[in-house]
């Protein structure tokens, strides 16, 4: 299926750097791409089918659930709940298209992580940490956040653990209906389904208390930030100017 079947171009001018909050930047403003890729009008209906459908799906099943839930397992719910519906056929090649093509047309060159839509978090290899709503890999995810939290203290916090291709999808959806359809502008703050490092073992920290400033560059000014600079451990995934084309991201950390 050829990328404009759903993609079209867009000149950059329509949507500058300048209207851009600079939490929203992925990297310095000359790198954004000209031009940009929008969703197709034609298939604006099936987008926002999509995102209605994979919100009603993570109220179904809980929001901790909604984090391991499968691609197949989100089928079957859907089709079986008449308060969801099932997936209808230009849905399913629409979620498929978003899994399958390459972003690097628009400027993100992150490894693809994920190869299978049908993917499964095995559940037997996770453990739900209280308090949280969020998963970790057990093994080398799990101890080092433990490891973390006594180097650091009581008030860093887990904000986000094992993103299954569901929940990336659920994500990423919500990132470009938040920017009027603009997928350049979306993979800038949030790796596409295939793409992210989330389901193999990065996970987020925070601030407690800190709310969304946690997702934002004034992470890096809080003291938790400090203190993890210090850890000789931890390696922060998305630096200034990294070459993945992603926003700088101190909260993500990386156990890869």
């Amino acid at each position: 299926m050829n990328r404009r079947d759903f993609f079209k171009l867009s000149a950059a001018g329509i949507v500058t750097s300048s209207t851009l909050s600079s939490e929203l930047l992925a990297i310095e403003p000359p790198e954004i791409r000209n031009p940009y890729f929008y969703i197709e009008d034609k298939y604006r209906a099936s987008f926002n089918s999509i995102r209605r459908k994979l919100t009603l799906l993570q109220r179904h099943v809980g929001y901790g659930n909604f984090n391991i839930l499968s691609f197949d397992e989100a089928l079957r719910i859907a089709r079986n709940s008449s308060s969801i519906g099932e997936f209808s056929k230009d849905e399913l090649e629409f979620l498929e298209f978003i899994f399958y093509y390459n972003p690097s047309s628009h400027g993100f060159y992150g490894k693809r992580i994920s190869n299978s839509i049908t993917e499964v978090v095995n559940k037997k290899e996770v453990y739900k940490v209280p308090g949280s709503g969020h998963y970790l890999f057990k093994g080398k995810s799990l101890d080092t956040y433990n490891e973390m939290k006594r180097d650091v203290g009581n008030t860093l916090i887990l904000t986000s653990g094992i993103r299954s291709i569901v929940k990336q999808m659920k994500l990423f959806f919500d990132k470009v209906a938040s920017v009027d359809g603009n997928i350049t502008i979306a993979a800038i703050s949030l790796a596409p389904p295939a793409f992210t490092y989330h389901a193999i073992g990065d996970f987020d920290v925070g601030k407690k208390g800190y709310g969304y400033a946690n997702f934002t560059s004034r992470f890096a000014l809080t003291k938790e930030f400090q203190e993890i600079r210090k850890l000789k451990y931890i390696d922060v995934r998305y630096t200034i100017n990294n070459k993945d084309g992603v926003r700088y991201e101190p909260w993500h950390i990386t156990t890869i």
